[in-house]
């Protein structure tokens, strides 16, 4: 309903304001006089203006975002100190939303608790979304329910995403140099076609000197340049868009993935900081209880590339029919012969999931020197490329420049 400020006198004629909600002005008239009060002005209080439709979809789109991975650590940290020191786990769900800072997430909770009221399990509770918690987080903790070790579940819970985290972090750190330099390289190509090269352009045909097939290869691609960058401009934005829009897809994502695995430099990075993931991903699940089969299914979903989730997908199949998982493995082609030795001794000493972490570990430290390693391995294709491009302007620049020099008897 409206709002509207009122000044009235009272019984004894003193100045009375203040506010009322009301259908109308007569609304308030009549409540005021009801209350003995003789109204002298009423006026409607005009609400904000209404927000941009823009600003009202990025707010909604805000708050429902999914949490970040640090805020599902803590709150399997959380959880895990609560449950070890008795709390009742809905009492220790609601502290836990209180204590939240992320909209989203607070939401999350607070269903999960109202779910938990309600006498559904945990783990079911959480299954209702998705995109906050994978099934891997589901079905730890469902098999923590099963066993009576809750606690533990989230514990490890806990363990495994912080070192998921650390792993993408060390790829990022990897991919964010070489993206620098191409893009460093991209800018400095637009600047020279743009700017530098017309200048020079006019010098030499005021000249009228012959010029070397690299000027004119430099004068021609800025020309392009200069008079079509507009439409250059549009099918690289175009070309991005729809190259993102076809990643999405199924197909496009699977071979994305299966690409940025052979990228030169990097690609090698990606491939062992993924297969880190699944060892340690693996060795979790079944430090947990989770069926071998029921495990690879869960980690397979759990990884961030189709390829090798693929690839893991045909390990389970394996499995079904009857064969070990070293065999399984090294059917895939991803693992090294080492890491398959590794895995022998564990199907035959019954210790996988240790030897699953011991294969993790190797994996984030061979990561861990790669990454160490990339600004030394990127240098010289670095330097190669700049020699390139110097080469380029000498014999298109300063070549002409010289003839140029040399006929006007400057030297």
């Amino acid at each position: 309903m409206p709002l509207f400020r009122y000044r009235a006198r009272g019984t004894r004629g003193d100045l009375l304001e203040g506010q009322l909600d009301a259908a109308s002005a007569d609304s308030v008239a009549a409540e005021l006089l009801n209350g003995g009060v003789t109204p002298i002005d009423i006026r409607e209080i005009q609400g904000p203006a209404p927000r941009p439709e823009w600003l009202v979809t990025l707010e909604r789109a805000l708050r429902e975002r999914p949490p970040r991975v640090a805020e599902l650590i803590l709150f399997a940290r959380q959880m895990y100190t609560l449950l070890r020191a008795g709390v009742p786990i809905v009492r220790g769900m609601r502290s836990i939303r209180d204590s939240t800072r992320g909209a989203r997430m607070a939401t999350v909770l607070g269903d999960i608790g109202t779910d938990l009221e309600t006498g559904r399990e945990l783990s079911s509770a959480l299954s209702r979304y998705p995109t906050v918690f994978s099934s891997l987080f589901v079905s730890m903790v469902r098999v923590g329910e099963n066993t009576g070790r809750l606690d533990e579940a989230f514990l490890r819970i806990a363990q495994y995403l912080e070192l998921d985290k650390e792993t993408r972090d060390r790829v990022k750190a990897a991919m964010r140099y070489p993206t620098f330099v191409i893009v460093a390289i991209s800018v400095a190509i637009g600047i020279i076609n743009v700017m530098v090269i017309p200048a020079f352009a006019q010098v030499f045909e005021r000249s009228n000197v012959d010029l070397p097939w690299a000027t004119q290869v430099l004068i021609a691609t800025s020309h392009f340049f200069e008079h079509h960058w507009p439409a250059l401009l549009g099918a690289v934005v175009a070309g991005w868009l729809g190259l993102m829009r076809y990643v999405r897809t199924e197909t496009g994502r699977y071979r994305w993935d299966k690409l940025k695995l052979r990228l030169p430099v990097v690609g090698d990075i990606i491939h062992r900081a993924t297969l880190g993931r699944f060892a340690r991903a693996m060795s979790i699940c079944l430090r947990s209880g989770v069926p071998i089969v029921q495990a690879l299914t869960v980690v397979a979903r759990a990884l961030d590339n189709e390829f090798v989730a693929d690839r893991v997908g045909q390990m389970r199949n394996g499995i079904e029919r009857g064969d070990t998982l070293t065999r399984t493995a090294a059917g895939t082609g991803l693992f090294t012969p080492l890491v398959l030795q590794m895995l022998a001794i564990g199907d035959e000493s019954g210790a996988v999931d240790d030897l699953l972490e011991e294969v993790a570990s190797f994996y984030e430290r061979e990561v861990d020197a790669e990454i160490k390693n990339l600004s030394a391995a990127i240098e010289p294709i670095l330097i190669i490329g700049v020699g390139i491009l110097v080469l380029v302007l000498a014999m298109g620049v300063f070549l002409p420049m010289w003839d140029l020099a040399t006929g006007m008897g400057l030297r």
